[in-house]
């Protein structure tokens, strides 16, 4: 194959693939998440974390910039609650991962956890207890304390944020259990006989 029939070839594939692209975004195709956003399938939704968690935060930046579900400030008639087991901030770990020959600290490992699940204003588990973990490695060095401890801070603010975009993905999969319809219960008909014609 020559190589102006090679350049010929990638270029149909290009525009081969820049059609495609154009078709599927006009006929309104999306990949959830593909943009960094998660549709939720309920109207209005309570965050069970402190107003001051900077978790919670997090979360209701997001998805108030989504649009289409409001945060509310408390459970009563909340579509979704998002009920936290343990608490993020209070669950961080900090653990030696390794030593240098002198037996001070070479590396630690960071840890960010929580457990959580989400319920229905019926009370309907929509999604069970769920853990989401993370860690992160990070170098210590005695000469350089501040600049460390300004990492670790970072290396936290990206794992609650990896965090947010893991719940996001959790409650955008969501099928919201429809609460059972109550109706009264119908009374027996009697069949109709169909009259028999005189002879």
């Amino acid at each position: 194959m020559t190589t102006s029939s090679s350049v010929s070839l990638l270029g149909r594939r290009a525009v081969l693939a820049l059609g495609l692209t154009v078709l599927l975004s006009a006929c309104g195709f999306h990949l959830r998440g593909s943009n960094g956003s998660f549709m939720l399938p309920f109207a209005t939704m309570y965050i069970g974390l402190p107003e001051t968690s900077p978790l919670a935060i997090g979360l209701k930046r997001y998805i108030r910039a989504i649009g289409s579900t409001e945060v509310v400030n408390t459970k009563d008639g909340a579509d979704a609650v998002l009920e936290v087991l343990t608490d993020p901030e209070r669950n961080r770990t900090k653990t030696i991962l390794s030593l240098n020959k002198n037996g001070r600290v070479q590396e630690y490992q960071l840890g960010y956890s929580i457990n959580f699940r989400v319920v229905d204003k019926a009370g309907n588990q929509l999604l069970a207890p769920t853990t989401i973990s993370l860690v992160r490695p990070i170098t210590f060095d005695e000469s350089q304390v501040l600049a460390k401890e300004t990492e670790e801070a970072a290396l936290y603010r990206d794992m609650r944020n990896d965090l947010v975009q893991q719940i996001m993905r959790r409650l955008a999969a969501i099928k919201p259990v429809l609460p059972a319809m109550s109706v009264a219960p119908v009374e027996p008909v009697t069949p109709v006989v169909p009259a028999t014609p005189q002879q």
